[in-house]
């Protein structure tokens, strides 16, 4: 069937207040590029005085104790919320899911537009708790009571002076943002449900379309009780509530729960897009089907349901029953089997496959190689033996940051180096992207692996400076401070080659390859960059999204909407 033309737009209904999916996309992740920025700064900042105590910081200059706190809080904040959630949930889930499943736009464009205009007014309320007086909050990322209760601490609190304090606006950002999510998640449900191409069944969508819906259920199952939380946070600090002050009957500890409730299923939340990523590039560059299609998808369920029951082992030193927190350190070592599976599965889609090593799948190969040191000292955290004793010292830091990191830089840098191409009708500079990926994979592990041994000996995070403690003072941990700060400057110049290629590659006339992959999926129809509406008209599926290298095919790969069977050859 054929779709309607459109009428002309100018250019702020189409490139500012947009109702189309891809421009939508376009600007989460922009808007996620540049929170990426301010979050990297802040990271070179406190990380260079960790290396360096009270020493003039280039580009900034001296670091407070209170600045110190503050920056690593809102780094914190900034990487999970403001660069996680938008570039892989909201920023890939907006471009991808229209056209992989064969349809126009999304099943609310004007609530999809409504959704990013909220994300950026969280950004903004974010930042600006920068400059209000007493400075962004600083008493870490998790915001736990009394620390981000200052308006108890005064039972008469100054109206204005409280809501605008930075513990307030952060924690009105934080509400605002999780509201921009879920209607982005919302929305993304019922497109994938209710507008699916004719001849798209469930199991002929996309993994990566899959996955995105997954982690837009966890988001909607998980996030209610932290919004509801936030808000009572708030009018602690607004209004004088006691939601979270003992001495007016309110617990502490509900804070901790509320917020991991939502805080651990939000890791899965961004792996899962990522994980999606993966699913694409390894069939087209492996030329091979994706092994275990419909296992993939069931795991991934079994992943969302268990993300859900494992929130307490963040809370191991608070003081719960032990005998809940036998329950919870089983479910931790569980909910690593279908992720075990997962990466199995992706592994033998590469067994014997045509491997081509292109920019893509360097990234989503690198992916998976630091994200199992990830995983597998995420087990030791498991067991909550050990992590009393490794509990908020840098252990933690470098496993989540292996954890972390590969889920949304080296997915998101996978995804736009393979649908770049798509998405503008412009390739970017292969060389560059090999040497941003070498540059990117070197100094990530020299800024964060040697952290494992400092956690080990006993570094405490959140302290800024250790000079006070007698184990900085001591070799080889004071060397690996500035091996990892060294990297971490290093890591963060790296990405300046990524910002380049992109520029340069704009600068380039359009080529207008609609499918340099050769892939079967759906987008690749599409004209390169799409257009609005993206197809002329409707595509028919008939078959799965990763038949390649198919015995008596007339080609290596077949499109989803090629109605040709492959002829299966044999002996006479």
């Amino acid at each position: 069937m054929e779709i309607s033309a459109t009428h002309p737009q100018s250019f702020w209904s189409k490139y500012v207040f947009s109702t189309d999916h891809k421009v939508i996309g376009a600007q989460y992740t922009l808007m996620g590029c540049i929170m990426a920025g301010v979050g990297g700064y802040l990271a070179y900042v406190f990380r260079y005085n960790l290396a360096f105590p009270n020493a003039y910081i280039p580009l900034f200059g001296s670091l407070s104790a209170q600045q110190y706190n503050s920056f690593v809080t809102i780094h914190g904040m900034i990487m999970v919320f403001w660069v996680g959630m938008p570039v892989l949930l909201s920023g890939l889930g907006n471009f991808l899911i229209p056209l992989m499943i064969g349809t126009d736009d999304m099943a609310f464009p004007t609530l999809n537009m409504l959704s990013f205009w909220i994300f950026l007014f969280s950004a903004i309320v974010l930042l600006s708790s920068f400059f209000v007086p007493g400075g962004a909050f600083g008493g870490g990322w998790t915001m736990y009571p009394p620390l981000s209760a200052g308006g108890y601490l005064n039972h008469n609190p100054e109206f204005f002076k409280a809501l605008f304090s930075g513990t307030s606006m952060l924690i009105l950002a934080v509400a605002l943002e999780l509201v921009s999510m879920l209607m982005g998640g919302i929305n993304f449900l019922v497109t994938t449900i209710n507008k699916r191409a004719k001849g798209m069944t469930i199991m002929r969508i996309p993994i990566v379309v899959w996955f995105i819906d997954i982690a837009a259920v966890i988001f909607m199952f998980s996030v209610g009780p932290l919004v509801a939380g936030a808000f009572m946070l708030l009018f602690d600090n607004v209004l004088g509530t006691g939601f979270f002050d003992p001495a007016r009957g309110g617990d502490p500890m509900l804070w901790e729960h509320l917020f991991w409730f939502f805080g651990h299923p939000e890791v899965y939340v961004l792996l899962l897009p990522s994980l999606g990523v993966l699913g694409e590039v390894f069939p087209v560059f492996s030329r091979k089907p994706l092994f275990g299609y419909k296992p993939i998808i069931y795991l991934a369920l079994i992943s969302a349901f268990l993300s859900v029951l494992v929130w307490a082992h963040h809370q191991f030193v608070a003081g719960i029953d032990p005998r809940m927190a036998t329950f919870f350190s089983i479910g931790t070592i569980l909910i690593s089997i279908p992720f075990a599976g997962m990466f199995l599965s992706f592994m033998a889609t590469m067994w014997n496959g045509t491997i081509r090593l292109t920019v893509p799948m360097l990234w989503a190969v690198g992916f998976v190689g630091l994200f199992l040191i990830g995983g597998l000292t995420g087990l030791y955290l498991g067991s909550n033996t050990f992590d009393i004793y490794a509990h908020d010292t840098y252990f933690v830091i470098a496993h989540f940051h292996y954890t972390l990191f590969p889920d949304i830089f080296f997915g998101f840098f996978a995804a736009v180096y393979f649908w770049f191409p798509k998405f503008t009708g412009r390739s970017l500079n292969k060389t560059l992207g090999k040497l941003h990926f070498w540059l990117t994979f070197l100094f990530f592990n020299g800024t964060f692996f040697l952290l494992f041994f400092n956690g080990l000996a006993g570094q405490h995070r959140r302290i800024n400076d250790y000079s006070y403690f007698s184990l900085v003072m001591k070799e080889p941990y004071i060397t690996f401070e500035k091996i990892c700060t060294i990297s971490a400057i290093a890591l963060i110049l790296s990405q300046f080659i990524f910002i380049y290629n992109v520029v340069v590659s704009f600068a380039k006339a359009k080529q207008g390859v609609k499918n340099p992959w050769e892939s079967a999926t759906l987008e690749w129809l599409a004209e390169s960059p799409p257009p609005h509406g993206n197809f002329k008209e409707y595509p028919v599926v008939y078959r799965g999204p990763y038949e390649y290298s198919l015995p008596g095919a007339s080609q290596d790969y077949l499109p989803q909407n090629i109605q040709e069977e492959p002829v299966t050859n044999t002996k006479n």
